[in-house]
Formats: C-alpha cells, structure tokens, sequence
C-alpha cells in the first residue's frame, strides 16, 4: 500500500457516467463526486437546463452564463457532449461506459432501454456496472410514466396533507426537498452496492422513486400510526408543531420539545408553570385543542425578548432552540464560521456549503470547479483498472451474497431517527445490527407510543421505533455500570462498526470514547452523529430534525408569503441518517484498500445545510434573496393546492395543480372554464405569474363542485400536472407504492402485523429481494443471544447480570 493510496478520497478511479439533468441526479452525482469518483457529466448539445436556472430569475448577473446551484451541483465533474437520442450519441456514450462502475440517469422510466442505453445493452459493454436510475414513481406499478413534478409528487405522498392549519390551504415543503431526497438515495444505493462491484464485479439496476423517498422522509410512517391505533383509512388533518417557530422582538425562534421533560422545561421558561402535568397541555392532541390560547401564550413570552436573548435563556434549560436561518444569515453563525461550514465555491467564489462529513484517516477531496460545457470532449482517456486488494472491507464479507453487506457487524448506540435510520438501511442491506439500549432508558424514540404509561410495556408501541428497527437485534444494558461498559467493549471488538448520535459527551462519559472502542477493535469505523459537530460553539447543544430545519433555511423556504417560516417536518432524520450511511460506505472502502478504519463525524446539520444549500447559493452567488412562496413556483403559474367536493370519507378534499407551460394552461382552461382560455391578460407565464391570486380563486370556485379523484383524472387526461393531497395517515391505500413492494406485512410481538415501508430503491435484478427479515426487537429481546452467542457468556453470568440489573428486557422508567 502506497502513501497515496492511503491518504486519497475512498473512491478515487471509481468512473461514473452521469447521463442525468436537474437537482435529483445532480445531488446524487456530487455526492459521488465528493468522495473521489471520477464523474463525467454527458450533456445534450444544449446543456442540462439547470445551467440556465435560477429561483431568483437573477442568471447571469454575477457574470457566469451558468447558474450558480448548477456551479454547486457540478464541482469536481467533467463535461462532453453527446445526444442521447441520436445513433452517434448512443454510440459516444457506451464508448464512455466501458471502465465506468455506475451509469446515473433520470429519464422517464423506459426512456433508457427505447434509446439503447438500459441496464442490458450498458452491461453489454461493461459486465461490472451498475445503473441508477432515478424517476418520480419509479418502474413498475400504474404510475411509473405518469407525467409529474416534485409537487405533484409531493401531492401524492401524503407529505402536503400534514402541513399547514386548517384555515388555509394544504403546504407543501418547500425548497425542492423531494428532489435533494431522491438524490441523496440514489447515491446511498450506488455506494452500498459498490461494495460488490468492487470486491466481485457485480452491477445492479437500482431503481429510486422519489414517492417512495417523500413518503419515507416526510410523512413519520403517519399509517403506521394508524394501524397501531386501529385507524386505517381515516384521513389526517394538517396541523403545525407546538410549540415550533415562534415570534421574537427581532425575528423568529426555533423550539423542538420532543421529550415531555423538554415540554416541562418550556412551560417553567416562558412561566407557565401550571402547564407541567396538566394532560391538556403536557401531550401535542392536548395543544393542538388549544392552537390560538397555545399561540397566544407563548408569543406574550417569546415576543418581549430578543432571538438571541430566548436562544441563551433556553439553553440553559438544554431545551433544543435556534434562530430561524435565513439568505443572509445562515453563514455568519458563529459555529458555521468556526467551523468552516462554508467554503468558495472555486468557480464563481460564492460561499458554499462543505462537504456533510469529516474522517479522521482519508483525504478530502478539494472542490474543483464545475465544468464549462462540453468542456472535457469529444475524447475521455479510458477508465483505469478499479482499485483492487486482496483484503475484504470486513472479515465475513462474501461478494455473492444476496445482499450488498450480508456478514458485516455494527454496534449501534443510536436512538431516536436519525441514527437508527442509518443502522437501518445497513440492516436492510444484510448487516448484522445489535441495536444497543439501556433498561433504564430506552430508545427515546419508544416514548412517541400510541399506548398510555399506564399499560404495561407501553413503550413497545412507538411506530417510529417499530419501522427504523427492524432486521436488527436488540440488547439492554446499563452502560453507566463497570459491567455493562466491559459488554460494551466486547462487542465492539466483535464488531466493523460502531454507530451512535448522542451529544458529544455521553461516549467518552462511558469510557466509550474513539480511543476506547479503537484500542479493543484497531481497524474499527466509528460514526459519530452529533447535532452540530464535535467543535464549535454549539458543540453541546441539543438538537432534532425540527431544529436542523429551523437553522438550515429548509423552515425559511416553508410557507405562504404572508406568513410564518414552518417545518417542512421530519425529512432531516432519515437524511442526516442516509449521509452518514454514505460516509460508512465510503469508509468500508478505504478499509478495503488500506486495512485501515477510522473516526468519522457526521452532524446533523451540515447535512441539512447541503439539503437546502440553494437559498444561501442565490444569496451569495447574486444577493438575491429566496422567501416563502407557499405552493407555487418560481417561473410558472398557477401552481397550488385547490378544494374539492367534500365526500363522506374525506371531509376535507383537495387537489394539487402545476400548469407548466402554455398548452397546459388552455387545457386546464378549457376543461374548468371555457371562456378564459382566451383571455389575452393570462396567456403566458409571465402574466399569469402576475394575475396568480386572481387564477387561484378563479380555479377554486371551479374544483370545490368537483369530485378530486374525477377531477385527477379528467385533468391528467388533458396533459395537465396534476395529484391528489392524498392523506398520509392513508398511504397504505395508495396503488403505486404497492405494485412495487414498497410496503411489506410483518408480525412483531406485541403489537402484532401491520405493513411497513422498505428503502426507495429496487434492485431489480434481485428478484428474492425482502427488505424486512426479522421485526424490530423488543427491549433487550436478544441479550441471551448476543451476550451469550456471541460474546461468550455463560448462563450463570447471564443471571447475574440479569439479576443485578446490568441487562433486562423491560423498561424500568425512573429507576
């Protein structure tokens, strides 16, 4: 092994063929790219269109022809030039696949194989690679080639049914999040099956559906909900979070009070000490009830008191709290700035956000500027061999497996989603996971139950902790005890990986620290997933999801124009969790290459903020600033949500419309209202872009006589963009997702079957493919199993520490 070998980004001479356009395969390609790919972008002789884009409508007022989210999206990528849809540009491109590992592309699904350019014809010339594609729907199903956008998408995963209040129209979430989740699971899917490419020469045709992502990462498995409460098909109303973004004197606040010691917490805060207790007010259906009196009170508080006076007073509380991040603000925290966050973007000079996450043991590869058009052809040099060794990533690694990383072993100390969801996309690809939990204090994510404390192990049933867990073992032990941090370091020293989320100073508070785990196991992966890092400011401060989406723009870029910043809710979780699943991959590779592991940190908001970089782009690449637009789009109109005719299961109807061109509006046009299709004030973008308010109340007097799934029909039949608000709470309903096997029944103690959600991604050639092999563990269900299996154990031991209370499988709260 050479020096430079061991010091260079994991994936260097991994050739990728980027044949994709717009956000979704960008993010995915950039992430390739970052951790050393080598990504050739094929263009059409007019460019990938988010050249020419900008949410501001401010392209090329810094200068550059091309816009500045495109200058991001593309750092460290090559340019040529091929048309896809022409014999010679077909021919040009398979030249490319040959050495290539992975081929991306974001055509409607069949597009691919009509050009030549599907998984058989790439494999013909290169046997070894894999092909991503990534589509609205995905293959297969009733609605893998129907016409969408990402808010339509949105419409019909449930995600705008949970937002908003109920005197306005349903939200979406705003920023294009759909697309960044896409991406980031199509480069998720490419780096975990390159664990077999790589060791065997295997591909796969990886099949990503942007439904699947939204449903996954915006909707907190809301069905699952339901069927624990014996609930099915009863539709969700839209609500916002209590307490969340509140008015300051000078701007707004950002509150996340998920435990009801954190509620306790802000109720003495604001002085509201009566609230501690009271069932009205302690549980989130008891506010909700009380939404104006809830609002009012807090405001009285929070409205008298600077941003940056509730921000100091609340952490001290350890109640998690931000300021609401916004254009111009978000890079001149303190922390982001100690931190170097952001960094030039090296054409153009804008700030930019870094890389998601830091390793201890292999280089980072520096930004290199996006590539002009057409900037690197006609010719490419041939790919170099794949980086080869004789050493496996992990000991019981066997390439021919049926799933990419079958006999790998993690230790996971996580809790909550975000951590868990990395564990579990590990689990969901063959990974051996003992899920570590304590007997005293559980998972924390078992405390959103459906069932009261009064019932007897009603921690057992929490629907976020039931889906995140599954394919994975479970041990309870009292990590504060001697004898509990000695089953610690044995079963790190059986382990590859070690996962955990907790702020940064409850490891080493164990004696669990990087220095600890690494002595016992010298070739160990760590993951460490703070909120906000392992330096800096704010290094101590608690944080969730709620609270990424509060300081990373995602909550700025949520809501209707004349309202406040909301939550986009929940999507920071699963996609901190699928980034730090992407660092592991990158990390297994170098161990593959080096033999070497290493300490790897990746925050929850660093993530968050490359989810959501385009506002702070736009600001610093032009000085323009992105605000809440509510449902509608930058460039076209009318786009938003409309009622429909209210039926006896749905009280509450309603239908998402995006008119994205000329055409679309005559026929929107002359299905509601025949006399304004020649309304010459509204026949272009433009003036329609002007006219929206008008537009939108005159499509609202048309739809609230409309039946929706009719009114889906008729309009989707004329070309016109178009879903229903689909309830989340009824997603288990919904065709496509299980045409394709998304949702899988699964029997778990307890609480008994119910269907849960696989990862939105499809192998396809996988025909025996089964995301969930085993139900999600209860307390301490495998502590005989794996302390005694594997750890070696004798059952006498096993008693005692049963006895002593070191290990358990029951929650004993408060002890």
């Amino acid at each position: 092994m050479t020096a430079d070998v061991a010091r260079e980004a994991p994936f260097t001479g991994v050739r990728v063929i980027d044949l994709s356009s717009g956000i979704a395969g960008g993010y995915c390609t950039k992430l390739l790219a970052d951790l050393g790919c080598d990504v050739i972008k094929v263009e059409p002789p007019g460019g990938d269109p988010l050249r020419q884009w900008s949410a501001s409508g401010s392209l090329g007022t810094d200068g550059d022809p091309d816009g500045a989210l495109f200058r991001f999206l593309s750092t460290s990528k090559r340019s040529v030039i091929a048309d896809a849809g022409t014999a010679d540009g077909v021919g040009a491109i398979l030249l490319l696949v040959s050495g290539a590992a992975v081929v991306v592309e974001n055509w409607a699904p069949g597009v691919a194989e009509a050009r030549g350019l599907g998984i058989d014809a790439l494999q013909a010339v290169e046997s070894s690679v894999s092909l991503v594609s990534l589509s609205a729907f995905g293959r297969g199903g009733p609605q893998s080639t129907l016409p969408a956008n990402e808010f339509t998408v949105q419409g019909w995963s449930g995600s705008i049914s949970t937002r908003g209040t109920l005197d306005r129209p349903p939200l979406t979430a705003g920023g294009a999040t759909g697309e960044w989740a896409t991406g980031t699971f199509g480069a998720l899917a490419a780096v975990t099956f390159l664990q077999q490419t790589l060791a065997r020469g295997r591909g796969d045709h990886l099949d990503v559906s942007m439904l699947e992502a939204l449903m996954l990462t915006h909707t907190t498995y809301a069905p699952l909900f339901a069927s624990y409460l014996g609930q099915r098909g009863v539709p969700n109303t839209r609500s916002i979070e209590l307490p969340s973004i509140e008015p300051a004197s000078d701007g707004w606040v950002g509150f996340c009070t998920v435990s009801g010691q954190q509620f306790a917490d802000f109720a003495n805060l604001i002085g509201r000490p009566e609230w501690v207790g009271d069932p009205a007010w302690m549980l989130q259906t008891g506010r909700q009830q009380r939404y104006r009196e809830f609002r009012v009170a807090v405001a009285e508080w929070t409205s008298t008191r600077t941003v940056a006076e509730i921000v100091d007073e609340a952490t001290l509380w350890r109640i998690p709290v931000v300021p609401i991040g916004d254009d111009a603000t978000i890079p001149e925290f303190d922390h982001f700035v100690e931190r170097g966050t952001f960094v030039p973007n090296p054409r153009g000079g804008f700030l930019q956000p870094s890389a998601p996450y830091r390793f201890s043991d292999t280089a980072a590869r520096p930004f290199e500027p996006s590539p002009r058009l057409g900037e690197h052809g006609p010719a490419i040099e041939p790919a170099l061999p794949p980086r080869t060794s004789v050493r496996l990533a992990w000991a019981r690694a066997n390439p021919d497996s049926d799933k990419p990383l079958r006999g790998l072993r993690i230790a996971d100390f996580t809790a909550y989603w975000a951590g868990p969801f990395a564990s579990h996309w590990c689990a969901t690809m063959g990974a051996d996971v003992i899920h570590v939990e304590s007997p005293t204090r559980a998972d924390g994510m078992r405390t959103a139950t459906t069932r009261p404390m009064s019932e007897d192990r009603w921690y057992e049933w929490g629907p976020v902790f039931g889906a995140v867990n599954t394919d994975k073992r479970g041990i309870a032990v009292d990590l504060t005890r001697p004898e509990g941090r000695e089953i610690a370091l044995r079963l790190v020293a059986e382990s590859d990986v070690v996962i955990e989320n907790f702020s940064p100073r409850v490891m080493p508070g164990f004696g669990l620290g990087w220095d600890e785990l690494s002595a016992v196991r010298p070739d160990l992966i760590m993951i460490r997933m703070p909120a906000f890092g392992l330096t800096g400011p704010w290094t101590d401060r608690t944080g969730f999801a709620q609270t990424m989406e509060q300081i990373s723009g995602m909550a700025w870029r949520t809501g209707f124009a004349d309202g406040q910043p909301l939550l986009p809710r929940g999507a920071c979780d699963p996609l901190a969790g699928s980034h730090a699943a992407i660092a592991l991959m990158a990390a297994l590779e170098h161990r593959r290459r080096t033999g070497r592991g290493q300490l790897i940190e990746v925050t929850m908001v660093e993530a968050a903020l490359n989810l959501a970089a385009e506002l702070v782009v736009e600001r610093q690449a032009y000085g323009a600033t992105l605000g809440r637009i509510g449902n509608r789009a930058h460039h076209t109109a009318p786009q938003g949500c409309y009622p429909c005719r209210p039926t006896n299961i749905d009280a509450d109807p309603w239908i998402c419309i995006s008119v994205t061109d000329d055409e679309q509006w005559s026929n929107l046009c002359s299905f509601l209202w025949a006399a304004e299709a020649d309304d010459p004030t509204l026949a272009t973008a433009p003036d329609r872009l002007v006219a929206h308010d008008r537009i939108d109340a005159m499509v609202s007097a048309a739809t609230v006589t409309c039946d929706r799934d009719e009114l889906v029909r008729a309009l989707t039949e004329r070309g016109v963009l178009c879903a229903p608000v689909w309830p989340a709470r009824c997603l288990d309903e919904l065709a496509q997702p299980r045409a394709r096997g998304f949702g899988e029944s699964v029997d778990r103690e307890l609480v008994g079957r119910h269907e849960l959600w696989g990862m939105p991604v499809r192998p396809l050639g996988r025909a025996d493919w089964r995301w969930h092999e085993r139900p999600s563990p209860t307390v301490g269900e495998h502590n005989d199993d794996v302390l005694g299996g594997l750890l070696g154990y004798d059952t006498a031991a096993l008693d005692g520490l049963r006895t002593s209370g070191v290990i358990g499988d029951r929650w004993v709260v408060g002890r």
